[in-house]
């Protein structure tokens, strides 16, 4: 048993050092023997994980269907990397295949250690804040590798830049466009895409699908990290998560591709990448665009069709998977009555409460926000920033404009010239952000709804908020209030260095940055890329603090208290 447990080991380390040399080749300047060694290298490592692989199904034989069957596909692609002599198949002559070799060795491998996980080691706040800080300062090394820049840049831009992808929320300190190469550019968007989604999600997913099952104890964990409350249901969740995102994305990018012109790009492949970049970043609600100007450019500014694409991407990504499978679940069971009522095959079921009050309260508070934003946009900009387009532009100008403050980082007008009602307006809209679970970031709507409904119920009397003939529960108003006061600390806190700091920068511009960073909206008065390096600490802190949550931070530093059954005598306190 010792040798099988040596073995295991010593393939998840060679999978890791074959996955760390992918990104060491194409990040560094290599030659022909470089090449050849590189080549040589994952032949060994994936030689060694076929043999890993076959001891285990010796030794604990053990059958799934789902793990058999991508372990015979990795028994292929292992095959025809080492037998295509005179590279009779042209795709396993080039660099690719052995790409896609190191990194499903790296997640068949890393998704069968065994991870004994104990909640009084850590907590599952404190597990998802480290998985990303991992990610982020991995991200930061990649981004220092001499192919992933023009030019060298300095750990500190670096590290900004793999917050701000990781966090989801587009500032910039330097021009993405001029500053990263091709590949610099996709460790960008894979940064985002799992920043997006959470490290978490895609590791524990991979976990289930090659081993077939999961602990029940890491099964908690991650209900709590997918806010799934039934345990079976989990890791049907995540699978779905994975599904609807790509799905998303891939329509994103094929709808993007067909309303930008082809004249405007190099080739094919570029166009196609700018495609895909935008829709990964548009849909996690990032902001990170090819383009030095973004959606700013000549080429995007009067491209409407273009820029209600991202706005769609944005909304689906910010209102937050349970309300998408719960408005999902609500239309097939319409059709499901539609269908019955005409054909009659099956009886279905009655089910009071499809859509259920989360989603209520959300969709209403995102298409309220969504109309009042771009009325208010319009009316403050008409002759503002908004001068120069169509009537229709101007409307699709400020719903765009209402649109990614939510968190998106995207802007299609110069926001210096914005007036100072919509400055202040913007910041709103930025600090209330997306959904819960979703990939925005801000104190969410749900927050600000109940915030709302509270003070309405207070004004009538009511001890208690009933909205829809239900009663939203205390925990749920103390999160909130909490969630709203530790988040104007926070960025008080932070507004009150950057003063200090940057006292040659304008009070309002640099409150618009803090707000910016906290909810990871990643929208700027064009005042990012001009701070210092302290400057760019506090934004990082602030991208950090905002992606995780000011209390999921603090459920991080104390300690839970266990639960005492008893209660003290209830006071009032004055408060008004």
């Amino acid at each position: 048993m010792k040798v099988v447990k040596i073995i295991n080991s010593s393939s998840t380390v060679i999978s890791l050092l074959c996955l760390f040399s992918v990104f060491l080749y194409f990040g560094s300047k290599v030659d022909s023997i470089v090449t050849f060694y590189f080549q040589l290298f994952i032949k060994l490592g994936l030689a060694f994980g076929v043999v890993t692989l076959l001891i285990r199904y010796f030794k604990e034989r053990k059958f799934d269907f789902s793990v058999l069957v991508s372990d015979v596909f990795f028994l292929v692609f292992f095959l025809l990397i080492i037998f295509n002599k005179n590279h009779s198949i042209s795709f396993f002559k080039g660099n690719l295949s052995f790409v896609l070799g190191a990194l499903f060795l790296f997640i068949r491998e890393f998704s069968t250690l065994s991870i004994n996980y104990k909640r009084k080691v850590l907590n599952p706040a404190q597990l998802f804040i480290i998985s990303f800080l991992g990610i982020i300062f991995l991200g930061a090394f990649c981004l220092q590798l001499p192919n992933a820049t023009t030019e060298k840049i300095s750990f500190i831009d670096a590290l900004f830049t793999a917050t701000s992808a990781v966090c989801v929320t587009g500032l910039n300190v330097v021009d993405t466009e001029y500053t990263f190469t091709t590949f610099g550019k996709v460790i960008i968007m894979i940064l985002i895409q799992i920043g997006g989604l959470g490290i978490m999600t895609f590791a524990s997913y991979f976990s289930y699908f090659f081993k077939g099952s999961s602990s029940y104890e890491n099964t908690l964990v991650l209900g709590e990290l997918t806010s799934e409350n039934k345990i079976g249901e989990v890791f049907r969740t995540i699978r779905k998560i994975l599904i609807l995102t790509s799905l998303i994305v891939l329509i994103g990018a094929v709808s993007i591709y067909f309303t930008t012109p082809s004249e405007n790009f190099n080739s094919f492949l570029s166009h196609v990448f700018f495609s895909v970049f935008h829709s990964v970043s548009a849909f996690n609600n990032a902001g990170f665009s090819t383009l030095s100007a973004g959606v700013y450019d000549d080429t995007l500014r009067f491209n409407y069709s273009f820029q209600l694409i991202i706005a769609c991407l944005i909304i689906f990504g910010g209102l937050g998977f349970p309300i998408v499978f719960n408005v999902i679940r609500f239309f097939k069971y319409k059709l499901n009555l539609l269908f019955n009522r005409f054909f009659d095959v099956k009886k279905v079921e009655h089910v009071p409460w499809v859509i259920n009050l989360n989603t209520r309260i959300i969709l209403i508070t995102t298409f309220i926000l969504l109309v009042v934003g771009t009325v208010v946009i319009y009316f403050f900009e008409y002759n503002g920033v908004l001068n120069g387009h169509n009537d229709f532009g101007k409307i699709v100008t400020a719903f765009f404009a209402a649109v990614t403050p939510r968190t998106a980082g995207f802007s299609s007008v110069n926001m210096a010239d914005l007036s100072f009602p919509t400055i202040m307006f913007t910041i709103l809209l930025m600090w209330i952000g997306a959904s819960p679970a979703s990939t925005g970031g801000g104190i969410k709507t749900s927050t600000f709804a109940i915030a709302t409904l509270n003070f309405i119920s207070l004004a009538k009397g009511k001890d208690r908020i009933e909205i829809n003939r239900r009663e939203v529960a205390d925990i749920s108003v103390r999160r909130a209030f909490a969630i709203i006061s530790l988040s104007l600390a926070v960025i008080g806190l932070a507004v009150l260095i950057l003063v200090k700091i940057e006292p040659d920068k304008n009070f309002i511009h640099l409150s618009f940055e803090a707000f910016s960073a906290f909810s990871t909206a990643g929208l700027s008065i064009n005042l990012t890329p001009r701070f210092g390096e302290g400057g760019k600490i506090v934004l990082i802190c602030l991208m950090f603090i905002g992606r995780i949550s000011t209390l999921t931070l603090l459920i991080a530093i104390f300690r839970k208290t266990k639960y005492k059954n008893y209660k003290y005598p209830k006071e009032e306190i004055l408060i008004n």
